[in-house]
């Protein structure tokens, strides 16, 4: 496996994201639980550390079946990475309710990374929304412990990208990247 450094962390080249996992039936809610864990075996045997999920992958169930095959697995052998789902959020929503449940599925007490997902023109005023104060809650929280690492992904326009990232100051950002573009 190939590594990188990250502001003194050591990750693998290559990490596993849990977005398109194998499922039954076609049913996204219903991940082959057995070829998936085979899956993360595989990974982990050969020095992947990085994971990858979010709120919504699986219509919700991405982020528990990560959780559950990690578990018995020494914390400090891989990366955790989720993201808070920017662009469902309402008014009148605590992102406090969905960060503990996000604690909760992934079966442990803090995030390595933490990403605001999918910054874009449509979600980028949710984000940046002074009443809300999103940004502002993550920030407590990475200062609790509970996120290392504070990023955002983003599948926007470069000038949506560049006006997030002059709103906050990032510790890293997740883009799309289309090497044909």
């Amino acid at each position: 496996m190939i590594y990188k450094e990250f502001q003194g962390e050591t990750l693998s080249a290559l990490g596993m994201g849990a977005m398109r996992l194998p499922v039954i039936g076609g049913d996204d809610t219903r991940i082959d639980e057995a070829a998936t864990a085979a899956m993360v075996d595989c990974a982990m045997a050969h020095g992947v550390n990085y994971y990858d999920t979010a709120y919504v992958y699986h219509k919700g169930e991405s982020e528990s079946f990560l959780g559950n095959a990690l578990r018995n697995r020494p914390r400090d052998r891989y990366f955790l990475a989720t993201k808070f789902p920017g662009f469902l959020f309402t008014p009148g929503q605590n992102p406090k309710d969905i960060f503990e449940e996000q604690l909760r599925r992934c079966r442990t007490g803090y995030f390595d990374f933490y990403l605001m997902h999918n910054v874009n023109e449509k979600s980028i005023g949710t984000y940046t929304d002074e009443q809300l104060r999103l940004l502002d809650y993550f920030a407590g929280e990475q200062r609790n412990g509970r996120i290392r690492y504070l990023g955002f992904s983003s599948h926007g326009k470069p000038e949506t990208l560049a006006k997030f990232a002059d709103h906050h100051e990032w510790d890293f950002a997740q883009i799309q990247l289309n090497y044909l573009d």
